[in-house]
């Protein structure tokens, strides 16, 4: 295909048998052997498959014709490296035969890069086995990561998602510790002296991105489904390195539940005979879905009920069910090319929330969908460089940049907007014609809109064809008359500077309409022109897009939001939400202005639904980040802060009290901060007082999970100089999983120039070795302080000096892995307010290559252009409202 650079299709594989042996710790280096048996498609003298970091030793291929066999040797090899592919030359021409099997001998690396077949360093949490490779300061575990292409680092194969296979796979260890890969073990051998070799059942037919295997000195907890497979319970354990099992009992709790609802929902049995989970002490996502075997980050699977944050439950939940939706979609129906990730991840991340939800109504994760992913979603969506949900992939590099918000968020958003339309039970038999019909094969997006039509009657693919392939999302700007309303459809771009060549696409819009005369409840109407007009409406009180399911904004006239904001009683969480978010970008884009969007939080006072006080915060924070460098609006917009947030904090205090749930406790903590941030002298005083406390007696003084963050914010802003060195030596020490997240979430925002140049920037980007372990933050976690930095004023500035005076050694800071690159470039350039900046970072970048993040570049820059924008056209205007309210 023209566009795709895919691999030769003269060879196509039936069937891997890949064998890894002579693990060598001293070296980082093991031996493989990989069989591929296929089909040789029309006659080659040259076969052509994916490597990369990997030596070919000797290849030869055997076809079997007319009851004979006839082999031939390699006579070389040519490796591609920026390809990522060797061509493995014969010599004679290779006749076309249905049974060929093709032999490599070759050597690979146990890379540090979190891709590929890789180590991960951690410190034991219990005396490890003796052979665990270590060095002065850590111990060693071994596991795979193959998503998006990165099998080909591994071992040579045909690294393409519709080339699937199946797998035979056997793994040659230490006697004393365990191996782990898709299926059960078949058989253990002792092989040599301390070492066995651990065979593994033959997988299904799978793509060679969902291939996995682990070695390490690994202990499990283990349950099992309440329904019965084939005659049996499907196992389900969660792996940890020793000492940390007992960690993984709340991920437990969840995974057999999931597997159950996954299969009554979408109407197939759960695949495979076991479901194992590994956490992982370095992982450059949350989670993988390899088939059987899933992978986690350590935060997104174990959670220690003493010393964990209570956030983590919703976030382990979450991922669990995403991973294991995958199971089903993208593991037995596969997409065809990487143009439709999309449709594993944004289906994936739409079915983890349908399943939490199903656990746990309690925790309202609708309404936590539309703060965090809906608005995430729109904040890239609305930039002139965003891409479509189905995007032109061309290579391996090229694929990495599109693991983004538009695929998971924008993804999860519209499918939730077609479900929401159609019926979730009518949806979800869509969804099961979809995987019968495609089982163990790969499928294109029309697939999924066909399937959806059948189950419901409707032209799926018509409605949802510009919302795939078209950019960008509509703004539906309202026009109110005696009992009408006026809508026009037109694409929103933050920047506000739409051209007529970017407002082409007319978009099907449900209106999901509350408020029209004589009628209860919502009216499922839909617009699918540019202009509409609808009449009998309420003009006392009347909503669109109830319930926040539609992916659009709406601009309503200023005066209606004012009265929306006095009728807050008559609006579900969702609604609150949707229409803070909506009128701060519409401020920002300049189709409203910050004073309509202050004078509608200020209706908020009473308000204490954790996700609605988030987005009137987060919405809040984004004005201040833009105008906060004039002194007197950064003053009154705190003002305005602590009194919004004032009733909730006095009412929740510092402490829980019995009966408190989870979403309250997460708001104590969401307050606590805010007041810290926003200069609240009490609770600074009382969190530094609790902070000497602990300094004192960690023991005695002990501090509840929920509240490490606000003690240590508090902390940081009385007394940076000796809080920073404590901090990073709680980082390297503390016990508790999530404790590293919790101390760089503190620490990047210090607000003292010299320590964040001297001290914090040098922790985030020295090398380890030779700088010491405990000075040094992983790649897996540099974008923490990257996108901290970013937000925070004072460092802001100096974080991107030392990116750009010091190019080479960040990018041999994160290895070979440009996956990692790529998010430390998305967090950590995109909030200057200023063209003077986006010069010198366009300047910078026009002189090294940028392959790898060319595509989250140009994002970035368009984020620059917006903010600049906002802070022009409204400076005056945020300053004279603050005023004249009485908070300036």
């Amino acid at each position: 295909m023209a566009d795709r650079d895919i691999l030769p299709d003269n060879f196509k594989p039936v069937h891997y048998d890949l064998v890894i042996r002579d693990l060598d710790f001293p070296t980082w280096s093991y031996k493989g052997t990989v069989r591929i048996d296929g089909h040789i498609v029309k006659p080659t003298s040259s076969i052509v498959l994916n490597t990369l970091e990997l030596k070919l030793v000797d290849a030869k291929v055997v076809i079997s014709q007319n009851k004979s066999d006839q082999s031939w040797d390699a006579t070389g090899f040519d490796e591609d490296k920026n390809s990522q592919r060797s061509t493995i030359k014969f010599p004679a021409e290779l006749p076309e035969s249905q049974k060929a099997s093709l032999t490599i001998n070759f050597t690979g690396e146990l890379n540090h890069d979190m891709a590929g077949f890789y180590r991960s360093q951690y410190k034991p949490a219990a005396p490890p086995a003796a052979s665990v490779p270590h060095d002065d300061e850590f111990h060693y575990m071994l596991s795979t990561q193959f998503e998006s292409c990165d099998a080909r680092r591994a071992f040579p194969c045909f690294d393409e998602p519709n080339l699937k296979a199946t797998f035979d796979l056997a793994l040659e260890i230490p006697d004393d510790q365990v191996a782990l890969s898709n299926m059960p073990v078949k058989d253990t051998q002792s092989v040599a002296s301390g070492k066995k070799l651990v065979s593994f059942e033959r997988s299904p037919v799978m793509s060679t991105y969902l291939l996995a295997w682990a070695v390490g000195d690994f202990e499990y907890v283990e349950a099992f489904t309440d329904r019965h497979y084939n005659g049996k319970k499907i196992p389900v354990r969660v792996y940890t390195t020793r000492g940390l099992k007992e960690q993984g009992r709340w991920a437990l709790q969840h995974a057999p539940k999931i597997i159950d609802y996954f299969t009554e929902q979408f109407e197939i049995e759960y695949p495979l005979p076991k479901s194992d989970i590994l956490a992982v002490h370095e992982f450059t996502h949350g989670a993988m879905e390899n088939w059987g075997l899933v992978t986690y980050r350590m935060t997104a699977i174990l959670f220690d009920e003493e010393l964990s944050d209570s956030r983590f439950r919703n976030r382990i939940a979450y991922v669990v069910a995403h991973e294991l939706a995958h199971q089903w979609f993208g593991n037995l129906v596969t997409m065809d090319w990487w143009d439709e990730l999309w449709l594993n991840e944004g289906f994936a991340t739409w079915a983890g929330w349908l399943a939490t939800d199903h656990l746990h109504p309690e925790w309202e994760v609708w309404p936590q969908f539309v703060n965090e992913g809906m608005d995430q979603a729109f904040a890239l969506d609305a930039i002139r460089a965003s891409h479509p949900i189905q995007v032109a992939v061309r290579d391996a590099l090229d694929v990495n940049q599109i693991f983004d918000k538009i695929s998971y968020l924008k993804g999860c958003s519209v499918i939730r907007m077609l479900a929401s339309n159609l019926g979730i039970k009518t949806f979800l038999k869509g969804i099961a014609i979809y995987l019968k019909k495609n089982a163990y094969g790969n499928a294109k997006t029309t697939a999924l809109w066909d399937a959806l039509s059948e189950a419901s009657g409707i032209d799926v693919d018509t409605i949802m064809r510009p919302w795939i392939e078209k950019i960008g999302f509509p703004v539906l700007t309202v026009a109110e008359g005696q009992g009408e309303i006026s809508l026009k459809q037109s694409r929103f771009l933050l920047t506000g500077d739409v051209k007529p060549e970017d407002d082409e696409t007319i978009w099907w819009v449900p209106l999901a309409l509350q408020g029209k005369t004589g009628s209860e409840g919502v009216q499922s109407l839909a617009v699918t022109t540019k202009e509409s007009t609808i009449n009998g409406i309420n003009n006392d009180f009347y909503l669109l897009n109830t319930g926040a399911t539609g992916f659009y904004r709406v601009n309503y006239p200023e005066s209606r939001l004012k009265t929306l904001g006095t009728q807050l009683d008559r609006l579900k969480a969702e609604d609150k939400i949707f229409i803070a978010g909506n009128a701060a970008d519409l401020a920002f884009s300049g189709y409203g202005t910050t004073a309509a969007l202050l004078s509608f939080i200020q209706g908020m006072k009473n308000e204490t639904h954790y996700r609605v006080v988030s987005q009137a915060l987060d919405s809040i924070a984004t004005v201040k980040s833009v105008f906060g460098e004039d002194e007197q609006v950064k003053k009154g917009l705190e003002k305005f802060t602590l009194e919004l947030i004032d009733k909730a904090l006095k009412e929740l205090g510092w402490d829980a009290q019995p009966g408190d749930d989870f979403n309250r406790n997460l708001l104590r903590r969401r307050l606590l901060v805010t007041a810290i941030a926003n200069g609240h002298e009490e609770v600074i005083k009382e969190g530094y007082a609790r902070w000497k406390a602990l300094q004192e007696d960690p023991v005695k003084n002990s501090l509840v999970a929920d509240l490490r963050l606000p003690v240590y914010r508090a902390a940081l802003r009385t007394d940076a100089a000796s809080v920073v060195p404590a901090l990073k030596k709680e980082w390297f020490t503390t016990p508790a999983v999530d404790g590293k997240d919790v101390c760089l979430s503190a620490l990047g925002h210090v607000t003292d120039p010299d320590i964040i140049r001297d001290v914090l920037i040098p922790f985030n980007y020295s090398i380890s070795p030779p700088a010491p372990a405990s000075d040094s933050v992983p790649p897996a976690d540099m974008h923490y302080l990257g996108g901290l930095f970013a937000g925070n004023r004072v460092a802001r500035p100096l974080h991107w000096a030392h990116i750009r005076d010091n190019w080479d050694q960040v990018q041999a800071k994160l290895g070979g892995n440009p996956i990692v690159l790529d998010r430390l470039i998305s967090v950590s350039l995109p909030k200057f307010n200023d063209l003077e900046a986006l010069a010198d970072i366009e300047k910078f970048f026009a002189g090294v290559s940028t392959k790898g993040f060319d595509r989250t570049l140009e994002t970035v820059k368009d984020k620059i252009r917006g903010r600049a924008a906002y802070k022009k056209r409204d400076a005056e205007g945020v300053k004279a409202w603050l005023v004249s309210n009485g908070y300036a």
